[in-house]
């Protein structure tokens, strides 16, 4: 098992060091996430001002989940690997199509390398910056406040990984039609305003009607966001925390077999031209 694994695991570890030397393009991700976060809390602090009893969430919980969302915003599969893009314009899929690998977990753990780099260095900032600067200066109402206890904890820690390996089963089927439409542009317009609103991302789920939420909670973009940050905080506890965790690992399934098996039907189709 361990000889199979080797390889998926050096590809994984090869783009995740490599992006991890784009230090300036962390520091300024992190600044704009700051930046941002601050501007969701004011207003949430304004609407809390005038209507907190109808909130379904409270505005400390709120507070923390903002900051999550800016601290994993990287994480977050709305734009395709530009890899992939590159590969299938430059002929590069050719060399993956030779390596005696599966293509589609090769890809998968390149893919994981590069989300993971990109979001871990903003992740580690924001934490320094919301959950103990902010903290010490006097803004504990503005903080990123710990998990409600060890048992949300633990679940986050489970829901967080879950939610890793959903967003990239969704940017693998996002790699799928950028490889067989050789473009990009149109997959990454699409996918980021559906990642953003139906993840929770925008605003958490709760905030939309009552009417929309039992749909909005059970499709699978729910789980990248809007599930693991109300473990967190303790929203979800208990056997809805556990029914919100299998929801994440029933839909990242689901997707990992779709993607598998359009895969193999764009990679029987793909052309190869020059010489």
């Amino acid at each position: 098992m361990k000889a199979v694994l080797r390889p998926y695991v050096a590809a994984f570890r090869a783009r995740f060091l490599l992006l991890l030397q784009y230090r300036v393009a962390a520091l300024a991700g992190f600044a704009t996430q700051c930046w941002w976060g601050a501007i969701k809390i004011m207003v949430y602090a304004a609407f809390y001002e005038t209507a907190a009893a109808a909130a379904p969430i409270s505005l400390p919980n709120v507070v923390t989940y903002t900051w999550l969302g800016q601290a994993f915003l990287a994480l977050l599969p709305w734009v395709a690997d530009p890899e992939v893009a590159m590969l299938i314009r430059t002929g590069g899929v050719g060399y993956d199509r030779l390596r005696p690998l599966d293509t589609y977990s090769y890809w998968y753990a390149r893919t994981l390398g590069w989300i993971i780099a990109r979001a871990l260095p903003r992740a580690i900032l924001m934490l320094i910056a919301a959950g103990i600067v902010l903290p010490l200066v006097g803004l504990e109402a503005w903080a990123w406040r710990p998990p409600a206890g060890p048992e949300a904890a633990v679940l986050f820690v489970a829901a967080f990984a879950l939610m890793i390996m959903l967003a990239v089963a969704v940017l693998m089927l996002a790699n799928v039609v950028v490889a067989a439409s050789l473009n990009e542009r149109g997959v990454n317009a699409v996918l980021m305003p559906l990642v953003i609103v139906f993840s929770g991302s925008l605003v958490p789920l709760d905030f939309f009607p009552d009417t929309m939420r039992p749909f909005l909670h059970a499709q699978p973009l729910a789980g990248l966001v809007d599930i693991p940050f109300r473990i967190y905080f303790a929203n979800l506890r208990g056997v809805a925390a556990l029914e919100g965790l299998a929801l994440q690992a029933g839909w990242t399934l689901v997707l990992i077999v779709l993607g598998r098996f359009a895969m193999t039907r764009m990679m029987r189709r793909l052309e190869m031209q020059g010489g």
